[in-house]
């Protein structure tokens, strides 16, 4: 990515193995996250383009000499950050804070929208799909088990950090990818009541497939006022913000019920926000989320996958090559597509 809304395919030299720790994998699918239409939005213009990308599934082409735990012909899943995966961070499930990681795209210059890539760490990021072929896997299995490099384990962090059970009601705020698997996610942790907030009906039907039980298609106050009333005055007692905008979290500390959780997975697209008597204190509730820690939920998330308890690869609704990889930014941010799937 050059600037806001300039995306470019190049032809690039190929990566090489730079530490004894990397691996070099080729990929079988990608994917355009929505938090890559940040930078489409408001990205500088650069004289050198930023490699984007930060969700795969891949096949293992090289590894280097202290590589252990994957050989040659692995089928991997590729978490949006890489991580050691035996720091103190890592063994408490935060690895997103790897000392020794960090995030795949313009932060760290290795893009996943992309033939070939290098993964630092290998033997702590790169987790192995037992026993399957790419090359004879179903279309719906390969986009299911990419949406565990990052979208739905995403939702599942949203979920988990918002200590989603049986009983509780959740609204979620966004009907976007990661939103969507949100309400999955919530389903599968046993939430009694799922109000799903957003407007645009071919995405809240999936939700509605996917568990909610309403859905509210208002925003600010009035989106508040719905939420409300359906829960009888009292609010939510989660709530899971997958937007990253500040509407959205003001949405949400309107909709938390006291004593509840507010657990944010949208990107943030601010620092400042309200935290005072108003919004959080007067009302003991939490506020907790973050980058998701994929690599810690992918072994339990890929059986789940494989033994079809769940479909969260339903989030992809259209599939481009990677010549075309710019015609699926653009059609995601036009809201043509839900979620696009990068094909090789």
């Amino acid at each position: 990515m050059y600037g806001a809304g300039d995306v470019r395919v190049e032809t690039v030299p190929d990566p090489v193995i730079q530490q004894p720790t990397d691996a070099i994998v080729r990929a079988v699918r990608a994917c355009v996250c929505g938090s890559d239409l940040h930078p489409y939005h408001s990205m500088p213009h650069a004289e050198h383009g930023a490699a984007m990308g930060h969700e795969l599934i891949a096949v293992v082409e090289e590894i280097g000499a202290g590589v252990t735990t994957v050989r040659k012909g692995d089928f991997v899943i590729v978490p949006f950050a890489f991580s050691d995966n035996t720091c103190p961070f890592c063994r408490e499930g935060v690895h997103t804070s790897c000392p020794h990681g960090g995030f795949f795209g313009p932060a760290s210059g290795s893009g996943l929208q992309a033939e070939l890539a290098r993964v630092p760490q290998a033997d702590g990021t790169l987790v192995v799909v037992p026993d399957l072929d790419p090359a004879s896997a179903s279309e719906p299995l390969l986009a299911s088990l990419l949406t565990l490099s990052d979208v739905y384990l995403t939702g599942y962090h949203a979920a988990h950090m918002g200590r989603v059970a049986p009983g509780r009601t959740v609204t979620v705020i966004g009907d976007g990818a990661v939103g969507l698997s949100a309400v999955l996610a919530s389903r599968q942790l046993g939430a009694e009541r799922i109000i799903l907030m957003g407007r645009h009906a071919s995405r809240t039907d999936l939700g509605v497939a996917w568990g909610a039980t309403d859905v509210v298609a208002e925003r600010g106050d009035e989106g508040i006022a719905k939420v409300m009333d359906l829960t009888g005055g009292e609010g939510s007692h989660v709530v899971l913000e997958a937007v990253g905008h500040m509407p959205a979290y003001e949405q949400a500390y309107g909709v938390v019920r006291a004593g509840g959780v507010i657990s944010r997975v949208g990107v943030p697209q601010y620092e400042a926000a309200p935290i005072g008597f108003g919004s959080l204190f007067g009302k003991n509730a939490t506020l907790t989320g973050g980058p998701a820690p994929v690599r810690a939920y992918l072994e339990p998330a890929i059986r789940q996958v494989l033994d079809g308890e769940i479909d969260p690869g339903r989030v992809f609704d259209r599939t481009v090559g990677i010549d075309d990889v710019a015609a699926g930014y653009a059609a995601m941010d036009a809201r043509e597509a839900l979620k696009v799937m990068v094909g090789f």
